[in-house]
């Protein structure tokens, strides 16, 4: 059954020009980042804190500085997996226009997609900046300035606020990123969800709007997402071997 989904898909990508991928945990969970989630993940043994209470006290910063560098730990020592290098050569090969992404990791990047061409709703955690002003500060400044002083940073530049320049339970979505990733979606010719549950939103709108937009929806992940009666084609496997097929049937232009 896989083979036939799989012919399908290679078909649909096959014919695409201006394609989008909207990736969740899911793709880089074959890199060693867990799903944090999913039943006993990073959010299920720590109460998330909120945007509001992270600004209300230097103490809540502190502790939310502790809890990201310790997901840190890990991001950090991830590389692009199969489905971001599978992703990345559909896009050298003019398949793919964007990239949306829900992931946090840069994994992207790293498998060499130009940064304009990825649109990190919930942010990046590869750095941090300044509240305030604006100005990035690197994490291992950020690590370095709590273990010397034992208190949450101030930016160098104006004393105000550090933060990973990730979006937090409670903050508002980033407008520039929202904007470009409904133009995107509304420009796709096909619209493919990797590794997402499509249970946040307003993120798992975009895969709704591909579809009100009468775009082909194809949601490949290895459990069931509450959008799958949606979608023109729904692949419950692992993404890095099912990109794989793909790729090796895919012809030359």
């Amino acid at each position: 059954m896989f083979e036939q989904q799989i012919d399908e898909l290679a078909g649909l990508v096959q014919r695409a020009r201006r394609a989008v991928v909207f990736t969740g945990a899911g793709i880089s969970t074959e890199c060693g980042i867990p799903d944090f989630r999913s039943p006993g993940g990073f959010w299920t043994r720590y109460k998330p804190i909120d945007y509001s209470e992270f600004l209300a006290s230097a103490d809540t910063r502190l502790e939310a500085w502790r809890r990201f560098l310790m997901i840190r730990e890990t991001i950090a020592r991830a590389e692009p997996g199969p489905s971001h290098r599978a992703v990345s050569r559909l896009m050298e090969r003019g398949h793919v226009s964007h990239i949306i992404t829900q992931n946090i990791d840069g994994l992207h990047q790293l498998s060499g997609i130009p940064a304009d061409r990825i649109i990190e709703i919930h942010g990046n955690g590869t750095y941090a900046k300044c509240l305030s002003c604006g100005l990035r500060h690197e994490i291992d400044w950020v690590s370095e300035t709590i273990a010397a002083t034992g208190r949450a940073p101030a930016c160098t530049a104006c004393d105000g606020i550090v933060k990973s320049a990730t979006i937090s339970f409670g903050q508002s979505m980033p407008e520039q990123e929202m904007a470009d990733a409904r133009a995107a979606t509304l420009n796709a010719d096909l619209f493919i969800s990797i590794g997402s549950s499509l249970q946040v939103f307003p993120a798992a709108g975009f895969p709704v709007l591909a579809k009100q937009n009468r775009t082909t929806l194809v949601i490949l992940n290895r459990e069931a997402t509450g959008l799958d009666g949606l979608a023109d084609l729904v692949i419950q496997a692992d993404s890095g071997p099912v990109l794989d097929g793909v790729m090796a049937q895919l012809q030359p232009r």
